[in-house]
């Protein structure tokens, strides 16, 4: 994982020795173009030519779009990149994001290795500096993301290295450099929950995932904890090894803490938990051939803990926050759990397997119940559980399921920050109806209809009556298609929203 590096210089943008310059237009439906800032600047150095194509008409300022110029001596820059910012009214956070995205990918896509860019929206489009900032850097870090550690032939591709924001104002350069170093951090998590959904099942072992959490621990001071299948069988844990006991690969309880000290500690935590099925064949009830491969996606939630649990660390949040993957595959063989078999939880409850290809919601219930532990203020727990939550909310929003409507509000609001879309589903008490057993205190499935809140409604009966949220990620996960800053592949699909919630946590702003 190349990262970009993002800094913050004073000056004059015009004068900038770098391959590309990036500038931005609000959108103009007005014969009469008015230039100011940093791109009337620009424009009068190259003698009125951004205003030129304006007044052609043939680009307006679209979101998103964009015109390439060439300066031909005019100043020391090779290229002028003149970006779209669509309609001032509808200017936002998540606009900002996109358009950074939209320019750093078309230089990185033309071979430019170093450029210096305005920052966006943070004069007519209302945004404050250090906030616009932090969505430059989401943006332009986001998109220019690549995965190509296994193409033997694609590693010289040139990648987008330096990008220089200029700022002409003395007084907007601390928060400015404040929002470029966390969205920058926020980033970097975001990348490496993508690397971690990207690798393929064979490197991406529930062993693999633990190694690289300690790693990650040991560089940022966060404290690691790993359970392996003797620990997690003296704990009782045994929907986790049921699931596992199919593999070959052993499973992995994974533990990470942040600003927690036995003692010390005076804040309850918030703890975040990830689904971690490096691999879903979904066992003796097993899945079509058809798309199998993408099961290795299965532990995007894990990717998600792991990527926040960095950030938090590496931005120094002040909430003690706790980050629990539970690792395992899901595969198939004389040891296997079947249909019809009776698993007892670390709870000391007992689930009657109805289909080995529910197996998230199994390994989320010893998750949960070790999680109370910490006595948390809240959970969150992340999960690629359901196919129904995709035909529900298709690939755009996440499912979320709650016992507690203040968490949900805390949820939401973050969400809405990052534009990582969440929907809420009901859990009224009708649907614990559907997941009754006749041999056991339940059955990890409720049919087809509702899949999505039964599953949900399996977890709650883990989490008593500490506020949790569940976040059914199973649509929003990983993308066949290309997004302003999101590549296809693993998406790292609520890091971002963890981090923002700890984070306004940690301020009280919540």
């Amino acid at each position: 994982m190349k990262i970009m590096k993002i800094t913050v210089r004073q000056g004059e943008i015009q004068k900038a020795r770098d391959e590309a310059l990036v500038v931005n237009f609000f959108f103009s439906g007005s014969a009469s173009v008015k230039l100011s800032g940093a791109t009337a600047a620009v424009d009068k150095a190259l003698g009125g030519a951004l205003r030129r194509v304006l007044n052609s008409g043939d680009f307006r300022g679209e979101k998103n779009r964009l015109v390439l110029l060439y300066p031909e001596g005019h100043f020391p820059a090779k290229r002028v990149l003149l970006m779209g910012l669509g309609k001032q009214a509808d200017f936002d956070l998540e606009v900002a994001r996109q358009v950074a995205g939209t320019a750093a990918r078309k230089l990185q896509n033309l071979g430019v290795t170093s450029a210096s860019t305005v920052l966006h929206g943070a004069g007519a489009g209302g945004l404050d500096v250090e906030v616009a900032a932090q969505a430059l850097a989401e943006g332009s870090m986001l998109s220019c993301y690549r995965f190509d550690e296994y193409r033997s032939g694609d590693n010289n591709k040139s990648t987008l290295q330096q990008l220089t924001v200029i700022e002409h104002d003395k007084r907007r350069l601390a928060p400015l450099r404040r929002g470029i170093r966390c969205g920058s951090q926020i980033a970097t998590g975001v990348c490496l929950a993508r690397d971690l959904c990207n690798h393929p099942g064979n490197t991406a072992t529930p062993s693999y995932l633990a190694t690289r959490a300690r790693s990650i621990a040991r560089r940022t001071g966060l404290r690691c904890r790993i359970l392996d299948e003797a620990a997690m069988r003296k704990l009782g844990m045994g929907a986790l090894l049921g699931v596992s006991a199919g593999s070959a690969e052993p499973a992995r309880f994974i533990v990470l803490e942040h600003g927690i000290v036995a003692g010390k500690t005076r804040r309850r935590p918030l703890v975040f938990v990830g689904k971690g099925v490096t691999f879903d064949s979904g066992g003796i009830s097993i899945k079509s051939s058809g798309g199998m491969g993408d099961m290795k996606f299965d532990m995007c939630g894990a990717a998600a803990v792991i990527g926040a649990m960095q950030a938090v660390a590496e931005i120094g949040v002040s909430q003690p926050v706790v980050g629990i993957v539970p690792a395992t595959e899901n595969l198939l063989d004389g040891k296997s759990v079947k249909p019809g078999d009776v698993l007892k939880t670390m709870s000391g409850k007992t689930i009657e397997i109805d289909n080995t290809d529910a197996e998230g919601r199994l390994i989320l219930a010893d998750a949960l119940t070790y999680a109370q532990r910490y006595k948390p203020a809240g959970i969150v727990d992340l999960a690629t559980l359901t196919g129904a939550c995709v035909v529900a909310l298709g690939e755009h929003a996440s499912g979320l399921m709650s016992n507690d409507d203040d968490l949900v509000a805390k949820v939401e609001a973050a969400a809405a920050v990052t534009a990582e879309k969440v929907w809420r589903l009901p859990m009224w008490p009708e649907y614990r109806e559907q997941i009754k057993s006749p041999v056991a205190d339940m059955k990890n499935t409720g049919g087809r209809n509702g899949g999505a809140i039964t599953a949900a409604a399996l977890l709650a009966e883990f989490v008593g009556s500490t506020p949790w949220v569940h976040l059914d990620i199973a649509g929003t996960a990983w993308t066949s298609k290309t997004r302003p800053y999101i590549p296809r592949g693993g998406v790292g699909v609520g890091v971002r929203l963890l981090v923002e919630l700890a984070r306004r946590w940690g301020s009280r702003k919540t």
